[in-house]
């Protein structure tokens, strides 16, 4: 008994086995397709979803630094431009070589102060609409007792009898 010879159990079993791997990967495959399907259908939508916020300040960086670049300086005449025009390229060069070693340096910092900025402006409105609720409240203490036809308003009622 050198070798022995799977049972006809045992060979339906491994090609019950190998059906369903087939079929896990068949739907791992359709599940993956479906994805990139989505994905690309969202970015031709809404376009390149955004970075991080460290990405996102260093995309608003290089944007500003070329704004500045490509700006025209009318107001100091057309020999003068050439120099305010370089003196505009060094100080963006200077201030874009200040900010992205720190950007790289410390991208989560970005995104957590991202998420603060957020809580905070979620606080600041909650506090506003609550104060705007109670400046719009009317309530019966508000209203002038002398006035004969209950109606309420900012104004006071004047008697012209």
């Amino acid at each position: 008994m050198s070798e022995e010879r799977p049972t006809s159990d045992a060979a339906q079993e491994e090609a019950a086995d190998e059906v369903r791997a087939t079929d896990a990967d068949a739907w791992a495959k359709a599940c993956a397709e479906d994805l990139t399907a989505e994905k690309a259908r969202r970015r031709a939508r809404y376009g390149p979803p955004p970075g991080s916020a460290a990405e996102e300040l260093k995309r608003l960086v290089d944007t500003v630094a070329e704004k500045l670049s490509g700006l025209q300086t009318p107001l100091f005449g057309a020999a003068a431009s050439g120099t305010a025009q370089q003196m505009v390229r060094q100080a963006v060069q200077q201030a874009k070589a200040a900010v992205e070693p720190v950007i790289e340096r410390n991208p989560d910092v970005f995104d957590h102060l991202a998420a603060a900025g957020s809580e905070l402006l979620a606080a600041y409105r909650s506090a506003v609409e609550t104060q705007e609720r109670r400046w719009t409240a009317r309530t019966s203490h508000d209203s002038d007792p002398r006035r004969q036809d209950g109606e309420q308003g900012p104004g006071e009622h004047i008697d012209l009898d």
